[in-house]
């Protein structure tokens, strides 16, 4: 195989349909030293003979707010005959909806992910990250300011060839963020926690939209940070007119944003199905969607990576 001796100890592997995967993902496992707090991910490895590429690509799935990893896994599957390395990760709905109170924001959890990488030795692959939600979109923005920061040399070396975003990102929309939180809380959490964190986010919501005017000029919005984002790799756009999460008008408003930076943009509006949920009712326009996006971002960005072999098709 092609990977470089890792910088640090690796844990042991689980061997379940033809995939390698992380076993234990603890700080202590992963090598990762996160205080009392874990970084909760998962990897998975191709196989052998799905590898067609001199370096195998590597996914990142960023998942929704309140994303349990068995339902972002099935999202794995569409790479799954590609050759791809996956990672998947979704931030703490706590440090989602009440950024800035926690210690280790979503900045640091940005940093982590990078050093991840690092650490598993695939940081110069060909990277294409594919994000759900304004959870992936806000976790993804502090990830592209670091791999763009030209003091941040250390992440200089990173590839990265694409972003898919899956219904995101959304423009300060106060009645579909009552309402994702209004579903990651759900049952899961006691009713004390839930009485408090509803009318705390409503109150801190309504705070920040009027003082917008002012604070933008030192601290943007990941939406309009996300617009004005410098970073000029390709970009796809899965969403529908039937979200009640995210407003499409926010999505196409960010396509038309992209497009005049000379981006190259792509898109599919899915008219009828809910807030990440395009896979699931329409699984195989969406992978042909998924699949042929990174196809063409490898294949026309980087040719080096190829091999003789042609990509697998659906």
């Amino acid at each position: 195989r092609k990977w470089r001796p890792c910088q640090k100890p690796l844990p042991h592997w689980l061997l379940r349909g033809g995939f390698r995967r992380w076993a234990v993902v603890t700080p202590q496992a992963s090598g990762l030293t996160m205080g009392d707090t874990e970084l909760e991910y998962s990897i998975v490895f191709p196989d052998p003979s799905d590898s067609v590429l001199k370096e195998d690509p590597v996914i990142i799935l960023l998942g929704w707010a309140g994303c349990q990893d068995k339902h972002l896994a099935k999202y794995s599957y569409i790479y799954k005959n590609q050759g791809c390395v996956v990672l998947r990760y979704t931030a703490p709905w706590r440090q989602i909806f009440f950024p800035g109170i926690f210690r280790r924001n979503l900045r640091y959890i940005a940093r982590k992910l990078l050093d991840l990488l690092f650490d598993i030795g695939i940081e110069e692959h060909p990277i294409l990250f594919h994000v759900f939600s304004n959870a992936g979109s806000m976790l993804y923005r502090h990830i592209v300011e670091l791999l763009i920061n030209p003091n941040e040399t250390y992440f200089t070396k990173f590839n990265v060839v694409g972003t898919v975003f899956d219904s995101a990102p959304g423009n300060r929309n106060l009645l579909g963020s009552v309402r994702a939180l209004n579903v990651v809380l759900g049952s899961s959490v006691n009713s004390f926690v839930k009485c408090f964190a509803l009318p705390a986010f409503i109150l801190m919501a309504v705070f920040q939209i009027f003082l917008y005017p002012a604070i933008q000029f030192f601290s943007l919005s990941h939406y309009d940070a996300l617009k004005a984002d410098p970073s000029r790799w390709p970009q796809l756009f899965l969403y529908s007119k039937a979200d009640k999460i995210i407003s499409y008008k926010d999505v196409e408003e960010m396509i038309k944003a992209r497009k005049r930076l000379n981006i190259e943009v792509q898109s599919l509006d899915f008219n009828t199905s809910q807030h990440v949920n395009h896979f699931r009712k329409f699984p195989d326009k969406y992978s042909i969607s998924c699949i042929g996006f990174f196809t063409e971002c490898v294949w026309k960005h980087l040719p080096k990576y190829y091999d003789e072999k042609p990509l697998n098709v659906l």
